[in-house]
């Protein structure tokens, strides 16, 4: 992919940093690779003897570009934050750096002394601050700018937006593709009678409906040999984006023939589900995946055991698919485009996601609100796909879950929406795609606990924390900042839900609920353990065992 350099150029408050941050979040899911060049934090780290004397501020600007031609030249997305007031080494740096948009960020003076929280322009008019661009030292607006926005005009997604459609157009950019038909029209059907049917499982069906919704950006189609073998591998696509479990459409090899190159029609229960374009067949290499993705081949581990009994052989291709499949037909079944327009509806900057396949008890809900004492919003994101056998049947967590938001939580902090996916149970490597998944949401902050997506003590409990320091997984590279928890419990002497990080007593003061204590209490039909679990859930769940 080729890199460019979107250079956001205007006065202090005008947004250039909102917008390269937005900016960043879309371009990682188009699958870039992406790095913001803060005008303000680039001062503290190699511009930091520099002044603001014409001369340094010029030196300071030619720095910054010297780094983001190298970003680009190595195909990065390199945006730059900074306001950088001088037309002539704006000019500059333009004639130097392929695929370089200088970008006017351009608000109203009344605005921007509105917005300055810091009194910045009020202290500059005054003449308490010397030096201040736009007050009492120049800005010179860009001639001749790719793009201007108007940000006291334009709403930040009609920002983003603008630029997003520049590059498209440019072609450094694939436009986001749309895959959801709707079954009604007769368009699928009737293209689908006379297709190859291939039948497809849950798994395979939830893959292809995350997919096609976005959910798996920036992936839209079931992977090819080069993808599934560097996922397998690296953790990242062959493109070096960070992608870290395979998502492949597994058949038998009696579906494999004579069908690359044609289009197949894709079923589930004899539901017609969507349409794909074979474009290769290619045989997995089961064991091997196991090693990487699950890092054991034991069978005794069950995602091992579930990837050793799925077909053998893969379909890659792109697909189109039906408008939600009658399996997830739910109310709260939301796509990332819908979670991410309600959230800026509701006006949130910031939200954390919360992965879950149980129902919530009291340590969850006390992780989920010490975040939301600092993040706008909380997007409860249960996965309602292939669980491991035992788990509670989906309908019955979704009541758990309803009673919970409708007696615990503020009502306009919380974004319900089921989570098609099904679990792998692939520990760390599982972590990162639940992280991916929920940035594609619009999260902007991911909570991962002890042992995340971990089954039968396969993995150091910490793991799941850990694999977020490697670079490859860093929160710089997914996008999303995560927010590690180890295990919370009610404390009886603390009187209260607590942590090792908080709570100072010994283990025989501490009470947890673990599945399997959960499924003992309700099998023995036990009064609901009131610092564990709320009343309500327990109610749901008692009646549920009868």
């Amino acid at each position: 992919m080729e890199g460019f350099v979107i250079w956001l150029t205007g006065l202090s408050g005008a947004g250039k940093s909102t917008i390269a941050s937005a900016l960043k979040g879309e371009l990682l899911r188009r699958g870039c690779k992406v790095e913001i060049l803060d005008g303000d934090e680039v001062r503290k780290v190699f511009s930091k003897g520099l002044g603001y004397s014409k001369e340094d501020r010029d030196e300071n600007i030619r720095r910054i570009g010297y780094v983001a031609s190298l970003l680009q030249r190595n195909g990065v997305a390199c945006i730059t934050a900074a306001i950088s007031p001088y037309r002539e080494v704006r000019d500059e740096l333009k004639a130097k750096i392929a695929n370089f948009f200088e970008i006017y960020v351009k608000c109203s003076f009344d605005v921007l002394v509105q917005r300055d929280t810091k009194g910045l322009y009020q202290k500059a008019l005054t003449g308490e601050i010397s030096n201040f661009t736009g007050v009492n030292d120049p800005y010179e607006e860009p001639l001749s700018p790719a793009l201007v926005l108007e940000t006291d005009k334009m709403s930040l997604e009609d920002c983003v937006n603008k630029i997003l459609l520049m590059l498209e157009q440019r072609g450094l950019i694939k436009p986001e593709p749309r895959l959801i038909v709707d079954l009604d029209s007769g368009e699928l059907e009737g293209k689908a009678a006379s297709l190859p049917q291939v039948y497809i499982d849950t798994r395979g069906l939830s893959d292809l409906y995350m997919l096609a919704t976005g959910s798996f950006a920036p992936i839209y189609e079931f992977m090819g040999p080069e993808d599934y073998q560097s996922v397998v591998e690296s953790g990242c696509l062959s493109t070096g984006a960070p992608f870290t479990l395979p998502v492949v459409l597994r058949v038998d090899k009696h579906a494999t023939d004579g069908i690359v190159g044609d289009q197949i029609a894709l079923r589930w229960n004899n539901e017609l589900v969507g349409v794909m374009h074979v474009s290769e067949v290619y045989e997995l290499d089961p064991r091997q995946e196991a090693e990487f993705v699950y890092g054991t081949d034991d069978t005794a581990h069950e995602g091992v055991e579930i990837l050793f009994n799925m077909p053998k052989y893969a379909l890659a291709g792109p697909i189109v698919a039906a408008k939600v499949p009658s399996i997830f037909n739910n109310s709260n079944t939301l796509t990332p485009f819908e979670v991410r327009q309600l959230a800026r509806e509701k006006g949130w900057k910031t939200m954390v996601g919360f992965q879950t396949r149980n129902p919530i008890h009291r340590a969850h809900e006390y992780l989920q609100k010490v975040v939301l004492e600092t993040v706008d919003g909380l997007l409860l994101h249960p996965i309602i796909g292939e669980t491991k056998k035992g788990d509670l049947p989906a309908d019955i967590r979704i009541k758990c879950y309803t009673a919970l938001l409708e007696n615990y939580y503020p009502k306009e902090r919380v974004i319900f929406s089921l989570n098609p996916a099904w679990m792998r149970y692939a520990g760390p490597r599982e972590a990162v795609m639940h992280a991916i998944v929920r940035r594609n949401y619009g999260c902007t902050h991911f909570i991962v606990g002890r042992d995340h997506a971990g089954v039968g003590g396969f993995y150091d409990p910490h793991a799941a924390h850990r694999i977020f320091d490697d670079e490859r997984f860093s929160p710089s590279r997914i996008g999303i900042e995560i927010i590690k928890f180890d295990n919370a419990f009610y404390c009886r002497k603390c009187q209260s839900m607590a942590s090792d990080r908080t709570c100072p007593h010994s283990a025989e003061d501490r009470e947890s609920l673990s599945g399997t204590l959960m499924r003992e209490l309700l099998r023995s039909r036990a009064a609901a353990p009131e610092n564990l679990t709320r009343p309500e859930v327990w109610q749901i769940l008692t009646y549920a065992q009868r």
